[in-house]
């Protein structure tokens, strides 16, 4: 197996193969359990204007946004405020956040995408197992590809994809005192609205779904949808 790890911007040159988008803290562990509330897809843009824009022109879609909360966004970056958020079945969301709908944008030239966190870490690696590819890219979304949880949780899906029975133990624990996950603490801790005190923990819950969550090109849209492995 031939594996990568690479950042945004690097990213864009993907050609083929699996590409793994990895945002741990927090954007795809918000959007797991959206998908695990009931929501049918996610719309993922590089661009907070066009997430608005998608919003207008997909009726009864909301959309979603990281740091503080903005007009015309529905929805906040926090997998806490997530959790008991109602209406979700059945719903459209349109994401944007800093590192990872935009390294998703970045990675669209991979021939499979996938976007994952420790929360669906296994189920990632089950269904690239079972697709038989091997040239995979693993995009390391923050801190410029040197994001420790990010890193971690790509190396655990990498390791998984040849050990099932690897365990996550050594790797989701660099979460914890990662510069994403200290920082999400410090705002939820200082009262700054779209973050919350659980974030960090739930960020670190290890296959908390079955399901892996792919990227595939609809009508020039960019979307994820949830596939259980």
């Amino acid at each position: 197996m031939k594996t990568r790890f690479v950042s945004i911007d690097e990213a864009r040159s993907i050609a083929g193969g699996v590409g793994v988008v990895i945002d741990v803290v927090r954007a795809f562990t918000t959007t797991a359990w959206a998908f695990h509330l009931g929501a049918e897809r996610i719309v993922l843009t590089d661009d907070l204007a066009e997430a608005l824009k998608l919003k207008a022109q997909l009726p009864g879609s909301l959309a979603l946004k990281d740091g503080e909360p903005a007009q015309g966004f529905d929805l906040t970056n926090s997998p806490v405020h997530m959790k008991v958020r109602d209406g979700m079945r059945g719903r459209t969301i349109v994401q944007r956040t800093t590192h990872g709908t935009v390294g998703a944008v970045a990675a669209r030239g991979a021939a499979a995408l996938y976007c994952a966190g420790f929360v669906c870490a296994s189920a990632t690696a089950s269904i690239i197992r079972a697709s038989g590819e091997t040239d995979i890219w693993f995009v390391v979304t923050g801190d410029e590809g040197k994001a420790e949880e990010d890193l971690a949780c790509a190396e655990l899906v990498s390791t998984l994809i040849e050990d099932p029975q690897a365990q996550p133990g050594p790797y989701v624990s660099r979460v914890e005192h990662s510069r994403a996950a200290e920082r999400v603490t410090a705002l939820a801790q200082s009262g700054a609205k779209g973050f919350a005190a659980g974030d960090v923990a739930m960020c670190m819950e290890v296959d908390r779904f079955d399901f892996a969550m792919r990227a595939t090109m609809e009508d020039s849209l960019l979307v994820l949808r949830k596939v259980v492995v």
